[in-house]
């Protein structure tokens, strides 16, 4: 099928239009049908376009010096040999359901295209997904590697449902030690049954301190001695742990809702969270403060880990209005 270039498009004649009604390729015009860079070199690649005045290495060429192109035509081809339809926009690619096609059928997909080396902006992630939510599509980040190959995720916002909370008795005396405070007795018991803290010996029960200054707030443990209040400890607590406020931020807001986090450690973040019962954690969070970005090559590392123990992986987003839960996870198309 003969095709021109305008610069920026490929341009078909009236015969063109039988690719849309066929396979949903490119947008209708008054003249035949307009194909976008990644469409038009498909379909070259494939036999059924002939550009005047190109062949498949020409007219690649011609994009190659276009931000992302390359990455989004192998994105590109990799979605139509699935077996499914799709445009650009109103992110990289919309991917309609598998069987249907533009004009009549719906999108599935918002797909964005991004490489091994680029950071996930939290901020603007928040916002596509938002709009992918609003539209009642699935939001997709393409990530592809040095070598070519793709790595899809399925990414969306994560709203934890509340448990039933057993109240604590108040006025726990606490005994701050550095960093940590140490509870002892039948007070440390009491805290324990309800997963706080780790035991120093039968009579000593050690708590961190995001569930120190959780317990803090919750007029639930006091100083004994009122040598340190709550300012002091935390202005100590903060100097060994810079990503304490988010932590605890986070961590109150789990605690509230009746889970169970515990420290992440040896999983590379900040907490595993147990949600049904306190045998199991069902989710890594890593609390992260408003405006962070993270190389999608350290949330890959996240994501198979959290994958290879059985658990979601979820970043805690803290910003002014609140805690938005972000969860990624790999799929397949």
């Amino acid at each position: 099928m003969k095709a021109t270039f305008d610069g920026t498009m490929i341009h078909t004649g009236p015969d063109g239009l039988s690719l849309y009604d066929q396979g949903g390729y490119g947008r209708p015009e008054e003249s035949g049908l307009g194909l976008s860079p990644e469409e038009a070199l498909y379909l070259l690649q494939r036999g059924k376009l002939e550009p005047e005045g190109f062949d498949f290495d020409s007219l690649l060429m011609r994009f190659a010096d276009t931000h992302n192109f390359l990455r989004s035509f192998i994105v590109y081809r990799d979605i139509r040999e699935r077996g499914y339809a799709v445009q650009t926009g109103p992110h990289d690619f919309r991917v309609f359901r598998r069987g249907q096609r533009p004009g009549k059928g719906t999108t599935q997909y918002l797909i964005r295209v991004l490489s091994e080396r680029d950071p996930i902006v939290f901020s603007a992630l928040i916002r596509e997904v938002g709009t992918a939510e609003n539209m009642r599509k699935n939001y997709v980040l393409a990530v592809v590697d040095d070598e070519e190959e793709l790595t899809y995720y399925d990414i969306r916002f994560h709203r934890p449902k509340p448990r039933e909370v057993t109240p604590l008795g108040k006025g726990i005396v606490a005994t701050p030690i550095g960093a940590s405070a140490m509870v002892t007795g039948e007070s440390g018991s009491a805290l324990e049954t309800q997963w706080f803290g780790t035991r120093l010996d039968p009579n000593r029960l050690l708590l961190s301190p995001p569930e120190v200054l959780f317990l803090l707030d919750q007029e639930i443990i006091g100083f004994s001695g009122g040598s340190v209040d709550r300012d002091q400890y935390n202005r100590s607590a903060l100097a060994a742990d810079s990503e304490l406020n988010e932590k605890l931020i986070v961590y109150s807001a789990l605690r509230t809702l009746g889970y169970t986090p515990r420290t992440g450690y040896k999983f590379g973040h900040h907490f595993r969270v147990y949600t049904e019962s306190n045998s199991h954690s069902e989710m890594l969070v890593h609390a992260i403060p408003e405006g962070s970005e993270i190389a999608i090559s350290t949330i890959s590392r996240s994501v198979r880990m959290a994958h290879s123990v059985k658990k979601k992986m979820l970043f805690a987003c803290v910003q002014s209005e609140g805690i938005v839960y972000i969860e990624f996870a790999r799929m397949k198309l």
